[in-house]
């Protein structure tokens, strides 16, 4: 639709329950006056969006940490699920949380892109928290770091899921993939090519700064969490005059929630309503 405004929001939470050896913010503690800011940044920004009625909103929370373990991403989630010019509203999530909450949302609206990290959680766990949400009826994806050392655990997972949920893989950071290695990933996840390789994207038309932003917690906008350039201020309305099409201006874009917007790759005709949540409109294919 003409007026669909996807919204990516990162606040300042960067702390994590697990410690993933390939995670930055692994088992980091945030203080408690920086998770009192995060919880007013994430209702100022609820409360904009909630007001913010000219445009269907699709929000995707992608925060450093893990957000469903504080109370204030889960309340959020079921009220803005409830909004009616609000298209989907989503979170990257370990679903280490409890996962009841989600029984007062409208799951028309509100979905999960869940990844499973093998030696932080028994996959019997984790297994267990999607039959949740199969039962819940709420919408999610699941994935894997493609790293060799997952690949049974990742093979076993998607045995063990329906057929129905997408099982993703991420290509892992600074592993180069033999043809054969890319091939059995593949085989899991068909869309695996689109991770496995960075995509160069110096020039090409991009849908961020366009019809996608990325808003931090004190309401800086920028085109994508990539290119720290600002666009303006979410709550001065700066943002609006600023949104046009532009080329990208990175050599190379390697994550799945920059490139999905890369013009050229289509990707929003694979995804189209599961964009945020990481689910292709044909699957199961």
């Amino acid at each position: 639709m003409p007026d669909d405004l996807y919204v990516l929001y990162r606040g300042p939470l960067a702390s994590c329950n697990y410690d993933c050896p390939y995670c930055p913010f692994a088992k980091r503690v945030d203080p408690p006056d920086l998770l009192r800011a995060d919880r007013a940044d994430l209702a100022r920004f609820a409360d904009w969006v909630e007001a913010t009625t000219d445009r269907r909103l699709s929000v995707l929370f992608t925060p450093w940490g893990e957000g469903l373990t504080r109370s204030w991403y889960r309340e959020t989630i079921v009220r803005l699920s409830h909004l009616p010019h609000v298209a989907r509203v989503a979170i990257q999530t370990n679903l280490a949380a409890r996962l009841s909450f989600l029984s007062t949302a409208d799951t028309d609206t509100a979905a999960l892109w869940a990844t499973y990290h093998p030696g932080q959680v028994t996959r019997a766990r984790f297994l267990a928290r999607c039959r949740q949400l199969d039962e819940m009826g709420v919408r999610y994806s699941v994935g894997v770091v493609g790293l060799p050392a997952h690949y049974e655990e990742a093979v076993a997972l998607r045995a063990s899921l329906p057929p129905t949920v997408y099982v993703w893989i991420n290509a892992a950071e600074g592993h180069v993939y033999t043809p054969s290695e890319e091939a059995r990933w593949t085989a899991l996840d068909p869309h695996f090519g689109d991770s496995v390789r960075p995509h160069a994207s110096l020039g090409l038309p991009c849908h961020a700064g366009e019809t996608a932003i990325s808003v931090l917690g004190d309401g800086t906008v920028r085109r994508c969490h990539f290119i720290p350039t600002p666009l303006g201020n979410l709550y001065d309305d700066s943002w609006r005059a600023a949104l046009q099409p532009r080329p990208c201006t990175n050599n190379l874009c390697d994550c799945h929630i920059g490139y999905v917007h890369l013009k050229p790759l289509a990707l929003r005709d694979v995804y189209t309503d599961g964009l945020l949540e990481r689910i292709p409109a044909a699957w199961p294919a």
